[in-house]
């Protein structure tokens, strides 16, 4: 069975966290920590990635944090997944065997580019659109001020 690791669980929950929350003001990554328990040693580790692949842009200051790169329609968790599966070290190289090299191999990329289609058509707006279904608050909705 395939198991999602907390990285990249962390990864997935940081940005749909800052696409959720921010509105027009950065998030912070103390705030993350407090909404969704991610420790902090691994949300700035995800953080400072997804900045890099341009998926988030950091804002310095006392007033910093993170807000999307992108719309968040244009972000997707295939994105998200291919960043924190480039920075891990540990990835399978091609088997030396035939038997590896000729069936176990194609049938696994195979598998993985199912997956990788299925996650590139789940946008960030997408996940962001279920929290609202699922009635999960959201600061920026509630900063929002309709006086006219």
């Amino acid at each position: 069975m395939f198991r999602m690791s907390k990285k990249l669980l962390y990864a997935i929950e940081a940005v749909l966290d800052i696409a959720y929350n921010a509105g027009s003001l950065p998030v912070q990554s103390k705030d993350i920590t407090e909404r969704q328990g991610i420790p902090r040693r691994y949300l700035e580790q995800v953080l400072q990635q997804m900045v890099r692949a341009g998926i988030l842009s950091g804002v310095r200051g006392p007033r910093g944090g993170y807000l999307l790169a992108r719309e968040r329609r244009r972000i997707t968790v295939g994105d998200i997944t291919r960043v924190v599966a480039l920075a891990d070290t540990e990835d399978a190289t091609e088997p030396p065997s035939d038997l590896g090299r000729k069936v176990v191999w194609p049938m696994w990329m195979g598998v993985e580019k199912e997956m990788m289609d299925r996650l590139d058509a789940v946008t960030i707006e997408d996940l962001c659109l279920r929290a609202h279904a699922g009635g999960i608050r959201s600061e920026a909705a509630e900063r929002l001020d309709f006086i006219i």
